[in-house]
């Protein structure tokens, strides 16, 4: 029995393929490569001394969706792949319509012509909007303030009603909070193609003397020093949530938890500690605010822990130490 895995060449799927193969998982990954790399392939060869069985494709390509279950036994699948990036799905949303609705219906029809009925969901905190209270449990209200995140709770909804009308579907939805750091062999990390959209590739851009600054979206949010404010958490956790969650789904039906620390930490603290940890400067300057950003957001993480019995362990200069030391290690 394997497990495949979309979009695992990605940032969070490499590093949950690596965590599964050393619990003795066997994988199937499918990637377009489109924000990821083929090299990270061999890169977990060489972490686990595991092989992985690779397909290069679009998730929307049933073709190509039916031969990989043709080919393997597939028993269950962690649904990574998808578009990310909340500034530009406000730029470009019918791409992300397009591309993270029709992935996952197609993988689900297909899941269903072969029987396979285990699907962990790599939704996101995006879900929540702007929270009412803090932090946040996963019975809170679902809004959107952005396409990106639209397109995440849509998904929630169609997976759903696909377990209400077919309940021998086993359904685990993981809303991820700020996921950064890297293994800490340094040879996978978060490795986005072109600019960074996410906080932690930028900042190490300007620590190597990529970028000459660092742009930090607004100052004037209702937080501590008026930078937002986010649950950040090591992506090693992150994707040992996955194993957690891969672990318990047999006859659960459908389960929603949070992937978070529970602990808030604002821009400047993760500069500041990134300058602390890594011994390098960070200039910043402050710009006006992204379109769909919020103030703050952080979990509550408890139902993951009651019930997966998983919790975040690593720390802010963790996950500060092991992100420049993939780049450096990568240069």
């Amino acid at each position: 029995m394997k497990v495949l895995l979309t979009g695992g060449c990605g940032y969070i799927g490499s590093h949950t393929a690596v965590e599964l193969l050393n619990k003795d998982y066997e994988i199937v990954i499918i990637d377009n490569l489109v924000n990821s790399k083929e090299s990270v392939i061999s890169d977990i060869k060489k972490i686990t001394g595991k092989d992985v069985i690779f397909y290069k494709g679009d998730v929307r390509d049933k073709d190509l969706l039916n031969k990989i279950f043709n080919e393997n036994e597939i028993d269950s699948v962690i649904h990574f792949a998808g578009l990310k990036a909340v500034g530009e799905s406000c730029i470009k949303p019918l791409d992300y319509y397009d591309n993270n609705l029709n992935s996952t219906i197609s993988l689900l029809e297909v899941m269903k012509d072969y029987n396979c009925k285990k699907i962990v969901f790599s939704s996101s905190a995006t879900v929540y909007g702007k929270p009412d209270s803090l932090p946040i449990r996963e019975d809170a209200k679902l809004e959107t303030s952005n396409p990106y995140g639209t397109t995440k709770l849509m998904i929630e909804y169609i997976l759903k009603d696909l377990y209400k009308s077919d309940n021998s579907f086993d359904i685990t939805i993981l809303r991820y909070f700020n996921p950064i750091g890297a293994h800490e062999s340094g040879l996978i990390g978060e490795s986005p193609n072109g600019i960074p959209n996410n906080l932690m590739p930028y900042i190490v851009k300007v620590a190597t003397k990529e970028y000459d600054e660092l742009k930090v979206f607004g100052n004037d949010y209702d937080t501590k020093d008026g930078t937002g404010v986010r649950d950040y958490i090591h992506v090693v956790d992150l994707a040992l949530g996955h194993v957690k969650a891969l672990e318990k789904i047999s006859g659960s039906g459908l389960n929603i938890y949070n992937l978070g620390t529970g602990t808030g930490y604002s821009v400047l603290d993760i500069v500041k500690t990134f300058e602390e940890v890594n011994n390098v400067k960070v200039p910043y300057k402050i710009v006006d605010r992204r379109p769909g950003d919020i103030d703050s957001c952080y979990a509550d993480p408890t139902k993951a822990y009651e019930s997966l019995g998983w919790k975040a362990n690593k720390d802010l200069k963790d996950m500060c130490k092991d992100a420049y030391n993939f780049v450096n290690k990568n240069k």
